[in-house]
């Protein structure tokens, strides 16, 4: 994944720009202001001159007048380009809150897509604070937040990944695309209502008679031909007030199905206009990727681009907004305004709304891959994964991370899970580093068949399901113990291996609610299982007496540990892991360091 240039050096370059930009904005929104003032006491001054001592003509208004409108305009265009400012540089500081791991709680933490019963969501820290979404979800809409989601916990089709590794490799250098699409709409990043606008366009229609529109249009301009003649003195009063009345039966006729059509859009005008800007950006974007075009392509239908046909829709929902002016509530009824609209949005309903599922479709997929691409521009280091074929199950890493640990303070290590070794037995000290290898054996794995790129120098593997059992917890509302609630989710993980992916499993500390004895006959019996059942993974322990279960099942399985050691009275781990069964424990030591009298 590499390219030229430093993410850090880059993003601190264009964060400086735009924080240059917006400094110069605001000193040209203060300098419009105060000449906006001089031009305002200047237009009063002769006003006053010219309604008062009538020393001037009016005429001389009109050009104070005019100055006080073109500063008006170009204060709003400052503003614009103040606020987009602002925008860039939040950005660029989020991007730069990653790579100096200053992320966490900062960013969109995907929390409702959390599942307790999910075989690795929570084990793995899929959702929520700090976790693999948070850091790597940068999209605009909740159907990107949705894909993305999707993508992380289900593993993808083997045909698609091909695809998606293409793509990011075509958009992971082009941080300009990445900031315009950051910077369009109002904020850093709004969340489309996806499925409401999904609906609506999928909706049986609202009918109106064939004849309607037509005759609503001709109604208006005989209501406002009528009015004018009458107020011109060439009509008499009972012509206008014979079409008012047709109007008026009108309105009562379509009041029902007036109301449904502009209830039904009247608060997806910003949703919509942040969409049309989305699709605006990536079909004018020349892409080459198959995955890529292939977006573009479907944002392309009846020979009309996607962002033209929400255009026209915009129009008729920001007409349908100008309903509430006091001077269309005057003639609203004369010129049948909401009922001209709400036929207009209807027929564009029929015409376009089947359209609406895929363009967003589209769109939330594209929001993903740029997501990962973002990923891998700002992790360097990071590549992307080999995919073995299906015959054995395999996971092979080179100088494998955590995802979520800083990348300069994360300890790799090479890890080779299938072949002769198809299970791995982790004994080590307390805190030594076995629950984060499982994590970064787990989420590497999720990310590799998601299509992005995985924390590791190369990395290699088959078709897998991942299953863990690390974060278990009791629950009260359920009246489950944790060792109930562990053994539920050893069971859902035995219950996959009659899937068709091989499972990888990622077991920690596995049956340790129970007494030795008992933990070390269930645990051999459960592993071997699982191993018999095509399964390959890691089982972790502290427990030296569960290490020796690589003697009770079959030459399949081999010992690895993580050691530490004790430099002045203190703890230090190297995280490296070693072959071999741990030889000692720091529990007595850790109780020490507490201050506990052991």
């Amino acid at each position: 994944m590499a390219h030229s240039g430093d993410p850090l050096d880059e993003y601190i370059s264009r964060r400086d720009g735009w924080s240059q930009r917006k400094i110069a904005h605001e000193r040209e929104f203060r300098r419009i202001g105060n000449w906006r003032l001089v031009i305002a006491a200047v237009t009063a001054l002769l006003a006053w001159l010219a309604a008062g001592p009538r020393l001037l003509s009016g005429w001389w208004l009109l050009a104070p007048l005019t100055l006080f409108v073109w500063l008006t305009l170009r204060i709003n265009r400052t503003r614009s380009l103040k606020t987009c400012a602002a925008r860039a540089l939040r950005y660029y500081e989020s991007g730069l809150a990653r790579l100096d791991d200053r992320w966490i709680g900062t960013g969109n933490d995907g929390e409702r897509f959390r599942s307790n019963d999910h075989v690795y969501a929570n084990d793995l820290d899929l959702f929520g604070k700090g976790s693999l979404f948070e850091l790597i979800s940068t999209t605009r809409t909740a159907g990107g937040d949705s894909v993305l989601a999707g993508w992380l916990r289900v593993p993808s089709d083997r045909s698609e990944l091909a695809g998606r590794q293409q793509a990011i490799r075509e958009l992971t250098p082009n941080l300009n695309l990445r900031e315009d699409i950051a910077l369009l709409g109002e904020d850093v990043r709004a969340s489309i209502d996806d499925d409401a606008l999904r609906l609506w366009g999928a909706a049986p229609p609202v009918v109106f008679p064939p004849f309607a529109r037509i005759l609503a249009l001709i109604l208006s301009l005989a209501s406002i031909t009528t009015g004018i003649l009458f107020l011109a003195d060439v009509l008499p009063l009972w012509p206008f007030a014979a079409v008012l009345g047709i109007d008026f039966i009108v309105v009562a006729l379509f009041r029902k199905r007036v109301d449904l059509v502009l209830s039904s859009v009247e608060t997806t005008g910003p949703d919509l206009r942040l969409e049309r800007y989305l699709l605006e950006r990536i079909e004018r974007e020349p892409l080459e990727s198959p995955a890529l075009v292939d977006v573009q392509r479907r944002l392309r239908t009846g020979g009309v681009n996607a962002s033209r046909r929400l255009q026209r829709l915009e129009r008729w929902i920001e007409l349908a907004d100008s309903s509430e002016h006091m001077l269309i509530r005057a003639v609203g009824a004369v010129v049948l305004w909401r009922q001209q609209i709400a036929m207009g949005v209807e027929a564009w309903r029929r015409e376009s709304g089947r359209y609406i599922a895929g363009w967003l479709g589209a769109v939330a997929e594209f929001e993903a891959l740029q997501s990962f691409a973002s990923l891998a521009y700002e992790r360097p280091s990071w590549t992307l994964p080999e995919f073995a074929g299906d015959e054995e199950p395999i996971f092979e890493a080179k100088a494998l991370q955590h995802p979520l640990l800083p990348p300069a303070r994360c300890v790799p290590n090479d890890v080779t899970v299938g072949g002769d070794h198809r299970l791995l037995i982790v004994s080590g000290s307390n805190m030594s580093g076995k629950s984060t290898l499982l994590r970064a054996i787990g989420l590497n794995t999720v990310l590799a068949w998601a299509g992005a790129p995985v924390a590791a120098k190369s990395l290699r593997l088959s078709r897998l399901q991942t299953a863990a059992s690390i974060r278990i917890v009791d629950s009260l509302q359920e009246g489950r113990s944790r060792f109930m609630a562990e053994i539920l989710r050893v069971r859902q993980i035995v219950d996959l291996t009659s899937g068709p992916s091989p499972v990888l499993f990622l077991l920690d500390e596995l049956l340790s609610g129970t007494n030795s004895h008992d933990r070390r006959i269930g645990a051999t019996a459960v592993v071997r299982g699982l191993v018999e059942r095509g399964a390959i993974g890691l089982v972790t322990t502290h427990d030296l007496a569960l290490a020796g279960m690589e003697s009770d099942i079959d030459t399949h399985s081999c010992n690895f540990h993580f050691d530490d050691q004790i430099v002045d009275g203190r703890i230090e781990f190297d995280y490296c892991l070693k072959p071999g069964v741990v030889e000692h424990s720091n529990a007595i030591e850790l109780m020490r360091a507490v201050g506990l009298p052991v």
